[in-house]
């Protein structure tokens, strides 16, 4: 069974301006497509129970890489391009924040009458998974988002998140089911927050159902359980640095997105036309798509394809968003119709950074990267809630300087 884990996060007040949220509703319906092609409905619905996946999806759609809103933002928008073609891409996002959350059971009912599929055992999975996250593990937060996403053929993930007024943390919760036939058999759950530094595995790997899981997580102590289980420290600051990012990874990526050497690749004309800026973002979103969940240590790396809505690290490039979002558009409607060339040049973008990995050196000017990115920020119609970035004017302070 894939283990999945926990982290803390850091409770972020505000909202995502509009100009922002209809971007990432741009590109995330097409991404998801994209993950389908590829992976399948149900390889879409295991990549939501994956904790830093998920981190990794929120933050190359532009949302802040390491604040509890991530998890509202993501799921918000997923429900809102996703349930206008549930039917199509044969899945279903239900729930939500507050009272949302709370219309889950009924939502799951509806999806029965409309796939066939047992709306009471969902209804059931959704209650008891959020139970033993409330009640049955006494961790000190309380439940406010509860989402429950299925297939059409029964594959279902839970992402819920708790809240701990005491200490101003938040922590995600991600279930899995591990069958269609007993789709409460084997569930994997994981929790996702702000660096206390632990990602924690909440699942018995021997529960034979979801119930039998709530006995056995109750009947052992909250310490041998954490001790037990994997973890995965994620910082508390916000500014990102360079010990957050794989330098190796990140550099192959920018030395690829180049211009020069992106045409040199036959596999990648028919990305041709495409500035270096643009490539860089692309790959990550390719990343996001076709990587496989060893890529993920790392969510921060993905902040540098659409920067983010405060600023950090950089403001969100406007310009360079709507390109990878026709980009990616075009791709898979093309894909849609036998003619998938250009989704396969996406998908040779990560493929191509990651054989550079291998002979790349990394020189460790992870300040220097994210100091240009901020002053040619106005070239590619940087915003963030601060408004537009403007050009440099003199000398440029350092963001990592005192």
């Amino acid at each position: 069974m894939p283990r999945s884990g926990t982290a803390d996060l850091t409770l972020h007040g505000g909202h995502v301006p509009p100009w922002l949220l209809n971007r990432m509703k741009g590109l995330a319906l097409p991404m998801v497509e994209a993950i389908i092609q590829e992976h399948g409905k149900a390889g879409f619905i295991e990549r939501m129970a994956h904790p830093f996946w998920f981190q990794s999806f929120g933050t190359v759609i532009g949302m802040d890489w390491n604040s509890s809103g991530v998890t509202t933002t993501v799921l918000k928008v997923l429900k809102q391009v996703i349930t206008p073609v549930s039917k199509q891409l044969g899945i279903y996002v239900c729930g939500g924040k507050g009272k949302h959350s709370l219309k889950t059971p009924q939502e799951l009912l509806n999806v029965g009458m409309q796939t066939g599929l047992n709306g009471d055992e969902l209804a059931k999975a959704s209650k008891l998974s959020a139970k033993v996250d409330n009640t049955a593990l006494q961790d000190g937060f309380q439940l406010y988002i509860h989402n429950f996403l299925v297939t059409d053929e029964g594959d279902w993930t839970v992402v819920q998140q708790g809240m701990n007024n005491k200490n101003g943390k938040a922590r995600r919760y991600h279930w899995h089911s591990g069958s269609v036939s007993n789709f409460i058999k084997e569930p994997h759950a994981a929790v996702c927050g702000e660096n206390q530094g632990k990602i924690l595995n909440l699942v018995h790997k021997n529960a034979e159902n979801t119930q039998n899981s709530i006995l056995e997580i109750t009947k052992e102590h909250p310490d041998k359980i954490a001790k037990e289980l994997p973890h995965l420290i994620v910082p508390s600051y916000h500014n990102i640095k360079a010990k957050d990012v794989d330098l190796k990874r990140m550099g192959s990526i920018l030395w690829l997105a180049q211009e020069n050497e992106t045409q040199k690749f036959e596999d990648l004309l028919l990305l041709k036309g495409l500035g270096p800026r643009t490539l860089q973002s692309l790959t990550l979103v390719s990343e996001v798509i076709y990587g496989t969940p060893s890529r993920f240590s790392d969510p921060a790396r993905f902040a540098f394809a659409h920067g983010g809505k405060d600023a950090t690290p950089f403001p969100v490039p406007t310009k360079v968003y709507d390109k990878t979002i026709s980009t990616m558009k075009t791709a898979v409607e093309k894909a849609k119709i036998g003619h998938s060339d250009k989704l396969k040049a996406i998908k040779k973008l990560s493929e191509m950074a990651q054989r550079a990995e291998k002979d790349f050196v990394p020189n460790q000017n992870f300040e220097a990267l994210v100091r240009k990115e901020n002053q040619e920020s106005h070239k590619y119609g940087g915003r963030s809630v601060f408004g537009y970035a403007k050009p440099p004017k003199g000398r440029q302070l350092d963001l990592f300087e005192d």
